[in-house]
């Protein structure tokens, strides 16, 4: 069965080059997104409850978007970061796209929409 890529929306209250520091360093994505996050030659080590899971940044642009794609995932399979300003209100948006099963779709959202909850606790929002 073939994953199909979703996307989220959060609104941020940040400036962003500071969201794009949680997003793209370990240092940064080990405050929200991983509980020990690692990076050596180029591969980022995401560890959760001592496995660990392995990617690689293949597009990224300052304070834009970061893409990365798990290594043990199909060529075409990505997760990526993107901030984008609304014109119309100026705020900050972090788009979240993603692939999972159809029938997962709504659990993942949900557990991305936990972890943004935790990445804006640490931004302060």
């Amino acid at each position: 069965m073939s994953k199909q890529l979703y996307t989220l929306e959060f609104p941020v209250r940040c400036s962003p080059s500071i969201l794009y520091e949680f997003l793209s360093t370990p240092a940064g994505l080990a405050e929200w997104f991983a509980e020990k996050v690692d990076e050596r030659d180029g591969i980022f080590y995401f560890g959760w409850n001592s496995s660990y899971e392995k990617a690689e940044i293949t597009e990224a642009e300052q304070d834009k978007f970061v893409k990365f794609h798990w290594l043990t995932a199909p060529a075409e399979e990505f997760f990526e970061f993107r901030i984008e300003k609304s014109e119309i209100t100026n705020q900050t948006i972090l788009i979240i796209r993603d692939f999972a099963e159809k029938k997962e779709i709504k659990d993942q959202s949900m557990l991305w929409d936990y972890q943004v909850k935790d990445l804006f606790h640490r931004l302060g929002n």
